[in-house]
Order: C-alpha cells, then sequence, then structure tokens
C-alpha cells in the first residue's frame, strides 16, 4: 500500500518537507534566513542555490511555492481573496503561485487515522491519497455536522491512460485484480461506519468489460452488510462500452457517476486520446436509460484555459443531456510534469458557475475551488437527492 500524503515524526522539519539533520551550523556566509516550522519552538535556517545552477534556475527555485503556500495558518486565514494582488492568469513562461484560498489544513483527527490504518491493514486503495486531493482530511474526518466519506480507489493503483491532469501512476499492463478486493473494501466500510460511499477505480482497458464486474460485486457486498449506506461509483468511460455501464448502472448503486472532466473544446490536450467528450456523455445518458432512478453527476475541472462561453455551453449540453448533479473545482497541477494551472478562478466565479447551474436545473451545483467529484460527496447528496430519489421526486 503506497500513501502519498504522508506525515513523518521528527524533531524538527526543513521547508522541503524533510526533517533537518542534526549537524554543525554552516559558516554564516552560507547561511540564509531564517523561518520556524508550525509546531516546533525551533528555528529553522532555509539555505541559498547552489553557484552551479543556472541563473534561471536559481530565480524559479526563488520565486517558487514555499512552506506557506502549502499550510494554511494565519496567513491563509487572514488573507482575503478579493485583495489579492498576484497574477490569476499565467503568462508565458510563468508558474503561478498558490493563491490565499486553496491553502488547506494538514489532515490530521482520530477518523482520518483510523480510516488511514484499515486501508493499509486491508491493502486499499482510496483515490483521495493517489490523485492528492486536498480535502482528504476534511472527508475523512467527518465531525457533528458531516458525513465522513472516503473514495476507494478499486482494481489497484496503475491506470492503463495517461490523462495529463492526472498523478495516478500508469502502465499497459497492470497488475491483476485482487479477487477479494471487492469483499475487503465492503468490511473496511462496514468497520468506519460510513453513511455514504465513493467507489471509483483507474482505467483497466485490458480487461474485457473494464472491470464493471469488479465494480458490480463491490456493491453486492456493500449492500448486503448495509442496505442503507448510500453508495457512489464514479466509472471509466469503459472504452464506450454500454453493457458494462448496464451492469454497474444494475448493481444496486445509488449514484452513477462519470467525469467529462474539462469542455469539448479542450479534451484532447487534458484527457487521454482514447477518451473523449460524446464518449463520457453517452455513458451517462445509458446509465439513466437502463436505470431512471439513479442519480446521475459529472464533474469539471476549472483553470486549463477554457472560456466562459465554453464552460457554459458545456453546462447546458450535460443539462441537455439529463446529468442530474454538477460539481466544478479548480484543477491544481499535482507534478511539474503535468499540465500547467492557466489561471486560477476565484471564488467568486465559481459562486456565479454554482448559480448558472442551478438555473439550468441541474438538482445539485457544487462549485468551489476545492471541490471534488467526491468532495464531501456524503453532505452534498445524503440530505439533498438520495432522499428525493427515495420519494420519487426526482
Amino acid at each position: 500500500m503506497v500513501f502519498i500524503l504522508q506525515t513523518t515524526t521528527t524533531t524538527s522539519c526543513s521547508p522541503g518537507g524533510t526533517a533537518a539533520p542534526r549537524t554543525a551550523p554552516l559558516p554564516a556566509r552560507t547561511r540564509g534566513p531564517q523561518l520556524r516550522c508550525p509546531g516546533s519552538s525551533r528555528p529553522q535556517t532555509t539555505y541559498g542555490t547552489s553557484s552551479s545552477l543556472p541563473e534561471e534556475t536559481k530565480k524559479a527555485l526563488q520565486t517558487g511555492p514555499d512552506l506557506e503556500d502549502f499550510l494554511s495558518g494565519d496567513l491563509a486565514d487572514k488573507s482575503v481573496w478579493a485583495e489579492y494582488k498576484g497574477n490569476l492568469k499565467r503568462q508565458k513562461g510563468e508558474r503561478l503561485r498558490l493563491p490565499p484560498w486553496l491553502k488547506t489544513e494538514i489532515p490530521m483527527g482520530k477518523n482520518y487515522n483510523k480510516l488511514k490504518n484499515t486501508l493499509r491493514s486491508l491493502n486499499l486503495h482510496t483515490v483521495c491519497e493517489e490523485a492528492r486531493c486536498p480535502n482528504i482530511g476534511e472527508c475523512w474526518g467527518g465531525g457533528e455536522y458531516a458525513t465522513a466519506t472516503a473514495t476507494i480507489m478499486l482494481m489497484g493503483d496503475t491506470c492503463t491512460r495517461g490523462c495529463r491532469f492526472c498523478s495516478v501512476k500508469t502502465a499497459k499492463n497492470p497488475p491483476p485484480l485482487d479477487p477479494e478486493e471487492p469483499y475487503n473494501t465492503a468490511k473496511a466500510i462496514a468497520e468506519w461506519g460510513l453513511d455514504y460511499v465513493v467507489l471509483t477505480s483507474v482505467d483497466r482497458d485490458d480487461m474485457p468489460d473494464g472491470g464493471a464486474e469488479h465494480f458490480a460485486k463491490t456493491v453486492s457486498h456493500l449492500k448486503e452488510r448495509n442496505p442503507k449506506i448510500v453508495v457512489e461509483c464514479l466509472t471509466p468511460d469503459f472504452r464506450g462500452d454500454l453493457s458494462a455501464v448496464e451492469k454497474v448502472a444494475l448493481s444496486g448503486l445509488d449514484v452513477y457517476a462519470h467525469n467529462v472532466e474539462t469542455v469539448p473544446e479542450l479534451q484532447r490536450r487534458v484527457r487521454d486520446p482514447r477518451a473523449n467528450f460524446e464518449q463520457s456523455l453517452r455513458v451517462l445518458q445509458h446509465a439513466k436509460e437502463v436505470q431512471p432512478r439513479v442519480i446521475s453527476k459529472t464533474s469539471l475541472m476549472l483553470g486549463l484555459g477554457e472560456t466562459d462561453a465554453q464552460v457554459l455551453s458545456t453546462m447546458k449540453l450535460l443539462r441537455e443531456a439529463g446529468v442530474d448533479c454538477l460539481t466544478l473545482g479548480q484543477y491544481m497541477q499535482p507534478t511539474k510534469r503535468h499540465l500547467k494551472v492557466e489561471e486560477y478562478v476565484t471564488p467568486e466565479k465559481f459562486k456565479y458557475w454554482e448559480k448558472v447551474g442551478n438555473d439550468l436545473g441541474f438538482h445539485y451545483t457544487a462549485s468551489g475551488p476545492l471541490v471534488r467529484s467526491s468532495y464531501k460527496a456524503g453532505e452534498f447528496f445524503l440530505k439533498n437527492l438520495v432522499e428525493k430519489r427515495k420519494t420519487k421526486v426526482i
């Protein structure tokens, strides 16, 4: 089990995220300004860039993200997005700094640790970790007024596709499926006592049905243990195989989700060539056709270079296709190998898109900088939609 979001217990930390070595202080001429790590009384020393590095690289390092860009402390709490003066649109050759509204708390808490330990013991994966989701602590933590939600990633941690926005590792022939995974997943979720679970997966184009049967078995085991649990399946496109879509849609799930990811005009640039907008739309439509009571859901990332007109047009196409729910969130570059962020969309603009979505008739529109497809799914759907479905309001 590989955990991407990790914490290391050390006596101190450095801006790079590792323990500061216990060595004699360097000569004064090489020492940089001092800062303090959260939770530590020891001042930390930052060191200048090596003189052997090219000037361009030095500048990039000096202007790149620092520790404050990833931790939300007093600075983030006091920052008001309307007063932010940094660039929000990327210029050629520039890498945008993280604005204050995208800074999140370090994941912690009893429920968070409980979920993580169970995952490790049963060799299960979550997209929360593999995709480096910024909301992992909030979703896993739950709380008095929140539903603890986890997104389990079925069929391993290796995808057969290579989308340019995604940090999940890829291979042409991933390891075989674990036949015990559906049972182990249901067992883990029963221990957690979750009200809402999201099942997703990597793409498995190496399998005849793309893993649809594996999805269906997992849903069946979950419902056997807890008939009241709300199950969402966030599926691949199954290469457009509608019989595979049917298998999942008729498995007993409550929410059928499949992400179109971005506007039609950017599909080729953002997604793997085997995926496209029309194919994804057919998946969502067919799920509703074979199981009208299922709630359909999709997601859009903003900040990839799309225009407002393209976003509006895409939202209209999705609603015309009968999609019930839409989430919109900020694209965040997971590594330097992936697509750069073209724009950081303001919270105000996300509120605007939420209003547009509601006006277009989506039963629920979740729109915000840190919203992800499965972000706090229990709160978004458990109260607002599943009960309506049961009473046939939808």
